[in-house]
């Protein structure tokens, strides 16, 4: 996948070196679930709890190589994404989701052409209430996500930067 048109050769590990004042290194805390290890993008942020409502709404949008941030508030009672949701984010554009939460259908999930970085897997669903807040700032993994702002993941981590890096 690309930035806007970019091939994506960079690692995570040279943009920490090169820019140290510009990045913000996320807490190693996501397991990688999509079939895309390396992914970036201009960041949409959600913020919701056990619920996906507008999870799908914004997927089923032209994500234009945009990249969802999912403040799901660390539950870990249900997932908010699976294998449907990631594949209408891959058909629509969408280069990447980034899960403060569950995912389910993992096996599925890596073979969808999509970076995916969540908590852990789990197998319920979520509810279908449709609260949440969208394109609001939300933090975790000791780092602020902006909806704007730039997300840069591979295998080594993942970055957020207020502006274009690559």
């Amino acid at each position: 996948m690309s930035l806007e048109g970019t091939p994506l050769d960079f690692a995570t590990t040279d943009l920490c070196d090169q820019f140290p004042r510009r990045v913000q290194p996320a807490d190693p805390i996501f397991g990688d679930y999509g079939g895309l290890p390396t992914f970036a993008g201009e960041m949409t942020t959600v913020k919701v709890l056990e619920d996906n409502v507008l999870v799908r709404r914004l997927l089923e949008s032209d994500g234009r190589g945009r990249v969802l941030i999912v403040d799901g508030m660390a539950s870990l009672a249900c997932a908010l994404l699976g294998d449907r949701l990631g594949g209408l984010a891959a058909e629509n554009g969408w280069c990447g989701i980034v899960l403060n939460g569950c995912i389910r259908d993992s096996a599925q999930l890596g073979k969808i052409p999509i970076g995916i970085r969540a908590l852990a897997a789990h197998p319920r669903k979520s509810g279908k209430q449709g609260l949440g807040d969208v394109g609001v700032p939300v933090a975790f993994a000791g780092v602020v996500f902006q909806p704007g702002h730039f997300v840069y993941a591979d295998q080594d981590g993942l970055l957020v930067a207020a502006e274009r890096l690559h």
